[in-house]
């Protein structure tokens, strides 16, 4: 316990001691006449400027490395560009020199078209014995055995003529679309030097065409200036003459002399001043007469109202009177009527009496009791 009791005044002291410091800081904030006057917390403040800054140098040193290395990827990217430009022409280059000294024999379609391909082949049999002439074949043939050497003779020749007139109708196209490959490889230099010289026509029209706007520019951006200090003095002018007019004219002066219109004796709505003193001791006096009327007139009014009041109570009187006469008019009706209603009904009663009694007298009985029993129902 004792223990606890010691903890417990220690955090007690402790929490006194830094009570007392807050307090003797905010005495020091308080009673210093700099922090007084500002009002605020300098130091917190020239904390926060000091990190802005910081923030500000980070910011700026982040955005200079973006835009060193969008420098960097722009050369890249142009250093590729000119590269693949460079592969391309190349390549052009390459397969054209290809083209150009490429043989017939280098050809990959040279054997279907190869002049010498009979001389070069197997013949179809070397003999009627030959293992190859099978019967699926079909390489042997009643009458195509070797013994027509003759026949075989005049065949080959004529395929010999054959094949000879192939490979000269081959060599000449082969001559003709070299002749023309050539053509048109001197038409693509020629409309390749051309279009070079037209970018460079036009490269150069670009360039004395910016520089000429440039020229443009620069003049019309010195004139719109000289005109705007012109205009701008001339505005200055303007005002200080508007000024003097304005303090040195009627309107401001307040001149009642404005408001007369000279056409006749009529008052212009937008210059009047106000009025004379004469004016208003007339508007005074017609305002007092008009009092005196609106006096004169309620009263009329309320004469006229309270004999109208009278009137009223005097015909509501008579009417009231006239209504209780009516009602005592009509209670005598009434009971007048109802007495003569009263008698006649004791009249019709005995009348009624009397003629039962008759007619009960003049009948026989078993009539009598019918009679009777009808008169009950």
């Amino acid at each position: 316990m004792s223990g606890l009791g010691q903890l417990r005044e220690q955090r007690e002291a402790a929490a006194v001691e830094r009570r007392r410091e807050q307090e003797f800081l905010r005495r020091s904030r308080i009673f210093n006449a700099r922090l007084r006057t500002i009002g605020i917390d300098k130091d917190a403040l020239d904390v926060q400027v000091k990190e802005r800054k910081i923030q500000e140098a980070i910011e700026k040193a982040r955005h200079e490395k973006f835009a060193n290395d969008m420098k960097r990827n722009d050369r890249l990217m142009c250093l590729l560009e000119e590269q693949q430009k460079r592969e391309i022409k190349d390549m052009n280059k390459a397969l054209k020199e290809f083209q150009k000294n490429q043989t017939p024999e280098t050809r990959r379609e040279f054997d279907l078209n190869d002049p010498q391909a009979l001389k070069k082949d197997r013949p179809a049999r070397v003999s009627d014995t030959d293992p190859r002439c099978t019967i699926s074949g079909m390489q042997k043939f009643a009458g195509e055995d070797l013994n027509y050497e003759q026949r075989m003779k005049f065949q080959k020749e004529q395929l010999r003529e054959w094949s000879l007139q192939q490979q000269k109708d081959w060599k000449t196209a082969l001559a003709d679309q070299k002749l023309a490959d050539d053509l048109y490889d001197k038409y693509r230099v020629e409309i390749d030097r051309k279009i070079m010289e037209l970018q460079r026509q036009e490269e150069e029209s670009r360039r004395a065409v910016c520089t000429a706007t440039k020229d443009f520019n620069r003049i019309q951006a010195d004139e719109l200036a000289y005109k705007k200090e012109l205009d701008k003095s001339q505005t200055l002018r303007d005002n200080m003459d508007e000024i003097t007019f304005l303090l040195r004219g009627d309107f401001l002066s307040e001149n009642p002399a404005q408001a007369l219109s000279p056409l006749g004796d009529r008052v212009l709505v937008d210059r009047w001043k106000g009025m004379s003193p004469e004016q208003l001791m007339a508007i005074r006096h017609y305002q007092k007469e008009q009092v005196q009327e609106n006096l004169r007139m309620k009263e009329q009014e309320r004469q006229r109202d309270a004999e109208w009041d009278r009137q009223r109570v005097q015909a509501a009187r008579a009417q009231i009177l006239l209504e209780r006469e009516q009602q005592r008019q009509h209670r005598e009706r009434r009971r007048d009527l109802d007495f003569m209603n009263a008698e006649l009904s004791q009249e019709q009663r005995a009348k009624n009496i009397y003629l039962k009694e008759e007619a009960y007298s003049n009948v026989p009985t078993a009539q009598y009791y019918a009679q009777f029993n009808t008169t009950t129902r």
